[in-house]
């Protein structure tokens, strides 16, 4: 099954630019504006930029493509609200409320979601790069899989490894996630983790019976076992590079296609 190819998806954002909203309704921006109270207000494409509204109540509110970027939602109750195209890129939102919120489209690109409520809501539409905090109930263990390979491709194992641990900690069978793992402390240098969680992954994959699973991660642990001998042997720096390059290349071959 190919999972990353919808999440990839959050890659491309053109259209999000774009997203068809009404105005706002302006008597209900002051509302917010002056009592942070406003329940089912039309605030569509609303302009909150940096806005101070933490502890707002925003139920079943339609904020459709409003710009809240940079905003401070902390706490805040969003709870059934209409969140499509909508930008948090950078918002704080922790501890707020979004549980059965509508997210397709929705930026929540370096948001800090930590505490957050996500119950009932779908974030596979999501764009959710550099987002800070994600809460392990707030997904899947294929959706932080998927975004484990996109901070990879990036170059963020940090943020990789961060989901790569979500996936397993909802689910400690999903072997590609130990595979991720292994490529990310392969390229932060960290080769007895790199190869302890291949060894992790062959094991899983042979009790899942998957063929390709199983070669993909004995190829790591080969060439890691082929880095160390060229180092034995004192073997040139580019030497060593065309190992890494080569191990990392056909993991993440692999797990494209998982």
């Amino acid at each position: 099954m190919n999972l990353i190819r919808p999440i990839c998806a959050v890659v491309i954002f053109s259209s999000f630019l774009s997203w068809p909203v009404k105005a706002e309704s302006l008597e209900d921006l002051n509302q917010l504006l002056a009592t942070k109270k406003c329940s089912l207000c039309d605030l569509s494409g609303a302009g909150l930029v940096m806005a101070n509204l933490s502890g707002a109540n925003l139920v079943g509110a339609n904020l459709a493509g409003a710009n809240l970027s940079g905003a401070n939602l902390s706490g805040a109750n969003l709870s059934g609200a209409n969140l499509a195209g909508t930008s948090f890129n950078g918002a704080n939102l922790t501890g707020a409320n979004l549980a059965g919120a509508i997210l397709n489209g929705t930026d929540l690109r370096n948001a800090y979601l930590s505490n957050a409520n996500f119950l009932a809501t779908k974030l596979d539409q999501a764009y959710m790069q550099g987002a800070i905090g994600i809460p392990n109930n707030a997904g899947t263990p294929q959706l932080f899989y998927g975004w484990g390979l996109l901070e990879t491709q990036k170059g963020s194992y940090k943020a990789a490894i961060n989901n790569y641990d979500k996936a397993l900690a909802l689910d400690p069978n999903f072997a590609p996630g130990y595979l991720g793992l292994s490529l990310a402390y392969l390229k932060l240098g960290n080769e007895a983790a790199a190869k302890r969680n291949a060894e992790y992954a062959v094991a899983l994959f042979k009790q899942q019976e998957n063929p390709s699973g199983i070669e993909a991660s004995e190829n790591v642990i080969k060439n890691l076992e082929a880095l160390d001998e060229a180092r034995r042997q004192e073997a040139g720096t580019p030497q060593l590079d065309a190992i890494v390059r080569g191990v990392a290349g056909l993991a993440l071959k692999f797990l494209l296609k998982f």
